[in-house]
């Protein structure tokens, strides 16, 4: 059976619906339809931020919220400044779902349910006649003279037009590397770091404000340091892996990273400070109560690394010991041996080399009437809604472009 669309999608997931949803919006007499490889659709927005579908950003300027990407940053700005976070916003509203903004600028529907968003999507589909076929993986693209034809497990397919958005799927991008395209290998992203050092153990839960840095490189990022119970995450270490996905994973996750708990102090300075504190609290012990902005049982562990013991009094420390603590406090040497993922989320970075694509249409440079949206080129950015506004601001110009030119 041969079945016959003006516009096939392939994936079903956030940008793939978008997608449909605003060509068939702005030119309802179009036949279009998704093609899903799995049994359900949209599932990846199901579990997002945890349950709750961290829809965007509360970051209106383009030129700002490119900074949120690791790979993307240049090419996004102009996408951004035609479809951008505050557009989003609109969008859900007058499709029925209210956002709200958290202080850590995450925007949720207000229901605090991905199901909302999963709804809006569905109903849209079903009232614009989008027809969505499940248990369709692609087997075979082939580009003819005026369509493309799509193969899946089930049927053959053909359509004017060719959007994939199917995220970091092995197989599509094996696909379009034969029709030419160059894919940038895909590594992981978003990942916490295992290690098992004696100023950490125990401190699991404790978090402070930490600049922090890979040896040896020019990779460092600051920020909020969580101690976990195989290492350490937070916002800062997910930064550095994003910003670092390439190079750490050349490093096989094997790797000093230096830690600063006092942020831009240098060790100098902070030796300063210390040799204050010893004038100040001479006869009060060192370890009991941390005189930083971190807490109290990181400042022990601190001191112990030391060499200094729980019972020295401020006014015994020695210039060795004073120097060796002002080490501790901005420069300590963690040994990172290995990853973990963070929390439910896999973030790749890798996909289709962005020097094929053109970003005002996001139509390929390489094969005609071929477009992409989401995390199938190489984007990706750091957690807060960005994937998710990137997969919209593609989705959307896609649309743009081709009611005019349909």
């Amino acid at each position: 059976m041969n079945s016959k669309y003006d516009i096939i999608i392939v994936g079903g997931g956030a940008a793939g619906f978008f997608t449909a949803i605003n060509i068939v919006e702005k030119h309802p007499k179009l036949k279009v339809a998704i093609l899903e490889r799995g049994k359900e659709v949209l599932s990846k927005v199901r579990v997002s931020g945890g349950g709750r579908c961290n829809v965007t950003h509360a970051c209106f300027v383009p030129n700002d919220l490119v900074k949120f990407y690791p790979r993307g940053e240049k090419e996004l700005r102009g996408p951004f400044h035609q479809f951008c976070s505050g557009d989003t916003i609109e969008w859900f509203e007058k499709h029925g779902v209210a956002l709200k903004i958290e202080e850590d600028g995450r925007m949720f529907p207000e229901s605090d349910s991905s199901q909302t968003i999963i709804d809006c999507f569905m109903q849209a589909t079903q009232k614009l006649g989008i027809d969505i076929l499940c248990n369709h993986s692609v087997q075979s693209l082939y580009q003819g003279e005026e369509y493309w034809k799509v193969e899946t497990t089930q049927e053959h397919f053909s359509c004017q037009k060719l959007i994939l958005t199917t995220g970091s799927n092995p197989k599509i991008w094996e696909l379009l590397n034969t029709l030419g395209h160059s894919i940038v290998p895909a590594v992981p992203s978003l990942f916490t770091f295992n290690i098992k050092d004696k100023r950490i153990k125990d401190l699991m839960g404790v978090s402070a404000w930490a600049s922090v840095k890979v040896k040896n490189t020019k990779l460092t990022a600051t920020g909020p340091l969580l101690i976990t119970h195989w290492g350490m995450s937070g916002p800062s270490i997910l930064r550095l892996s994003a910003w670092g996905a390439r190079e750490l994973f050349d490093k096989n996750y094997q790797f000093a990273l230096q830690v600063n708990w006092l942020n831009d102090t240098t060790t100098s300075e902070a030796e300063d400070q210390l040799k204050e504190l010893k004038l100040e609290h001479s006869k009060k012990t060192v370890a009991k109560k941390s005189p930083f902005d971190f807490p109290n049982r990181l400042w022990e562990k601190l001191v112990d690394a030391a060499e200094i013991t729980a019972e020295t009094k401020w006014a015994d420390l020695s210039k060795k010991q004073l120097q060796s603590l002002a080490l501790q406090l901005t420069a300590g040497e963690y040994q990172v041996n290995g990853k973990s993922t963070f929390k439910e989320e896999f973030v790749t970075a890798g996909g289709i080399d962005l020097k094929e694509i053109n970003f005002k249409t996001m139509e390929s440079k390489v094969l005609k009437n071929l477009y992409f949206a989401g995390e199938i080129v190489n984007i990706d950015a750091i957690t807060g809604g960005f994937n998710f506004q990137n997969a919209w601001t593609g989705g959307f110009i896609i649309a743009d472009h081709l009611i005019e030119n349909l």
